[in-house]
């Protein structure tokens, strides 16, 4: 019940965010108490009463059939993500047990990868892009996240709550919001997590950025970019990067950074490999926490 309350959250707050124009319906009478459309708006555009479409937005245990979800999709102007997450709060409304998930594993030909590719930035991401394991140069851009304890060797966390993050990338609030975006797809597709649950209240509790992207429920699923960096070693870099699903485990995705070549980006790269020495790809295994 507890996910299914999020489906309907989700389906209130994206409702909220269109006007009768974005929606391409006729304004209807009445003062508008409340920003976005009308719960009856919605209902008509999809084909449904709007007594069906109260009742999904209030998390009632119904189950709408997969033509009626696309039609709430399309009254809702929903991207490829925002249906694919829709579909996912439904698919995994059931209450799970709360219990944590397996620990997460990099097989040793994935870690060997990693040192293969060891002239460009690259990182094994788990649940919650957990950072499961990294390359030397992976850790010399961004940080050593096998040096931090096992909590903290988390992408989204590191990038939302660490100054250097900050200072690092030059559209901070962009990649933030993308990560947090990200972060919303994973709570979706696994509900009840207490690990994503212990993580998401942290970054409320610390962030104001974050508790603004996660009551707006964003979602993000872009796999391949660009990101511009400033780093305190090398100066200003612009790196495409890659994100790619590890068929034997859809829970692990390698991430690759890389720079056009001949381009100072890529000067700037081995410049960081060459100018420092130091980190493996081995995450070591989670530490005891000493919290005196």
């Amino acid at each position: 019940m507890g996910q299914s309350a999020e489906f309907g959250k989700f389906l209130k707050v994206m409702r909220a965010r269109l006007s009768p124009d974005d929606a391409g319906t006729q304004e209807s009478g009445g003062s508008r108490r409340v920003p976005g459309l009308r719960r009856e708006e919605v209902a008509r555009l999809s084909g449904v009463s709007t007594d069906y479409y109260t009742r999904l937005e209030q998390g009632r245990n119904i189950h709408p059939s997969r033509a009626v979800l696309e039609s709430v999709a399309r009254a809702l102007r929903l991207d490829a993500g925002e249906q694919a997450h829709m579909m996912d709060l439904l698919e995994h409304c059931a209450s799970s047990s709360g219990s944590p998930g397996p620990v997460q594993k990099v097989r040793p030909a994935l870690r060997q990868l990693l040192d293969a590719v060891g002239d460009v930035p690259a990182m094994v991401l788990g649940r919650r892009a957990d950072v499961l394991a990294g390359n030397r140069m992976a850790y010399l851009l961004f940080t050593d996240f096998s040096a931090l304890s096992a909590p903290e060797r988390n992408l989204t966390r590191w990038i939302t709550l660490d100054p250097a993050a900050g200072r690092l990338f030059r559209d901070w609030k962009t990649v933030a919001a993308e990560a947090v975006g990200a972060l919303r797809m994973d709570v979706g597709r696994h509900p009840n997590d207490p690990q994503t649950n212990q993580l998401v209240g942290e970054l409320a509790v610390h962030s104001e950025h974050f508790r603004q992207w996660w009551a707006g429920h964003r979602v993000a699923t872009r796999s391949a970019g660009t990101v511009r960096l400033h780093h305190p070693v090398v100066g200003d870099l612009e790196l495409n990067f890659e994100t790619l699903s590890l068929p034997d485990d859809p829970d692990q995705l390698l991430r690759v950074y890389s720079a056009k070549a001949g381009s100072p980006s890529s000067d700037a790269l081995t410049l960081l490999n060459f100018g420092d020495v130091g980190t493996t790809s081995q995450v070591p295994e989670p530490a005891r926490r000493d919290d005196s």
